[in-house]
């Protein structure tokens, strides 16, 4: 199956969900221009109250289309953006990647991937019952995160739905994506 775009969003506010577009420019060691995430620095609020001089290593969310189908089986309704993602991909096992993994999105932009979203229970919030359902168990019990992944901009671009996505994979070994 082919590794694409599905939808981008953005949001120039701290909102939860954020708004549908045609298109996102990302912007080299900065994220997605006029999204309210956009900078060097950690843009989270929880984040920025901890310590605002942390590295942005949550510049552009990705998130994989497969995860609504999974919801929808469970009784949520989720469409793109609604969960703030900037990117919403298909055909992409976005979890199986490895930290440095590299996305490169449409013609130029290219995205390294930094570790995993932790969901939070903002969640609830929008839908009750949401945070439990992006969580799950491995067999070993460790727990699993879904709500999808974090990354830095290496390379500008702009990104819009139908953009391939080609993988490259760090050298070995592999890291496991952990949250950030």
């Amino acid at each position: 199956m082919r590794h694409h775009v599905v939808s981008v969003s953005l949001s120039d506010t701290h909102a939860f969900s954020k708004g549908v577009t045609h298109e996102i420019a990302l912007l080299q060691g900065l994220g997605v221009q006029g999204d309210a995430h956009q900078g060097v620095t950690v843009q989270h609020r929880s984040r920025v109250a901890q310590d605002p001089t942390q590295p942005n290593l949550r510049q552009v969310h990705l998130m994989h289309a497969e995860l609504f189908d999974e919801l929808a089986a469970k009784g949520f309704a989720i469409a793109p953006g609604e969960l703030g993602e900037n990117i919403t991909t298909a055909g992409l096992d976005l979890l199986a990647l490895p930290v440095d993994a590299e996305l490169r999105i449409g013609a130029c932009a290219i995205v390294k991937i930094t570790g995993l979203r932790n969901p939070c229970a903002q969640l609830d919030n929008f839908q009750p019952g949401l945070m439990a359902a992006v969580l799950d168990r491995a067999v070993d019990g460790k727990l699993v995160r879904k709500a999808g992944i974090m990354g830095v901009v290496l390379a500008g671009g702009v990104v819009r739905p139908g953009d391939t996505i080609h993988v490259t994979m760090p050298a070995g070994p592999h890291r496991a994506l952990e949250r950030v």
